[in-house]
């Protein structure tokens, strides 16, 4: 792969730049090498429990360093939704502070109690409470409609798989009879369209890196998007290549791009094109 094709990237977070609270070996210097080529970059997650200025302060950390509008989670996109669609509507929230901080900061207005949503939103909700989710159950059974900030069902923590957006959903649903009226996050056109917009690119000069096969690559076949499986998040060489959905290539990890680079003596060394 020449990188003098492609002009943007859209890069996943969990699990291909970071796991937990740990940047991936090669992560750093990789964007730093996609920077000083002059490409340009936007940060794609399905995290909706975040705000985009904890992302930021999350990658500064780890020595990454990223713009408010390089960074795109589902809560930012879901505030954007319901701003657009239902702009006097009132929304329970049903996950962790990010998710309100990111609410508010967009001027999306909150509901006093449960029975005053005209929306739940649905989030990952690492701090959960049974008062907290009780009240998710009162109002949709008040007659909220349920938007979900993604459905995936697991993520790849610091310790390993753990349980993502997916059970909170299911434990909403199976107990009022109401099923989700929007789902935002990735692999839905509402992800792809607005990474596009936050580079100003058309599909066919952008580039998908991520670690998951349903959500990222998913994404970008959807969106004529070229892409790239690393396997540094929970799905094995041998699972990508058996799987039905065919990424681009598959890399070890997002540093294989170093090596991939035409700047680089080593370019082509570890590259697996699909």
């Amino acid at each position: 792969m020449q990188l003098d094709t492609i002009d943007g990237f859209i890069i996943d977070l969990d699990g291909t730049v970071y796991r937990g609270a740990t940047a991936i070996e090669g992560a750093r210097d990789t964007l730093a090498l996609i920077r000083s080529l002059g490409k340009r970059v936007v940060f794609l997650t399905n995290r909706g429990n975040y705000s985009r200025k904890m992302c930021q302060e999350k990658l500064k950390a780890m020595g990454i360093q990223a713009a408010e509008e390089e960074v795109i989670l589902t809560s930012t996109v879901t505030a954007a939704y319901l701003r657009n669609a239902d702009p006097d509507s009132k929304c329970w929230l049903l996950g962790d502070e990010g998710l309100r901080e990111e609410m508010i900061d967009q001027g999306i207005r909150l509901a006093t109690k449960p029975e005053e949503a005209d929306w739940l939103v649905i989030t990952l909700h690492e701090k959960l409470t049974y008062a907290e989710l009780n009240s998710a159950f009162r109002a949709v059974r008040s007659g909220a409609k349920i938007i979900a900030t993604n459905e995936d069902k697991t993520f790849p923590g610091d310790d390993g798989e753990s349980i993502d957006v997916g059970g909170l959903i299911s434990a909403i649903t199976s107990t009022t009879g109401q099923e989700v009226s929007v789902v935002i996050g990735k692999p839905s056109a509402y992800m792809s369209d607005a990474a596009l917009r936050s580079l100003g690119l058309p599909p066919e000069r952008c580039l998908v890196i991520g670690d998951s096969l349903n959500s990222d690559i998913r994404l970008g076949k959807q969106a004529g998007i070229r892409t790239a499986l690393v396997l540094t998040g929970s799905i094995s060489r041998a699972e990508a290549e058996a799987s039905e959905l065919q990424p681009d290539f598959i890399w070890e990890s997002i540093a294989d791009l170093i090596a991939l680079s035409a700047l680089s003596p080593y370019s082509g060394r570890n590259e697996h094109v699909v």
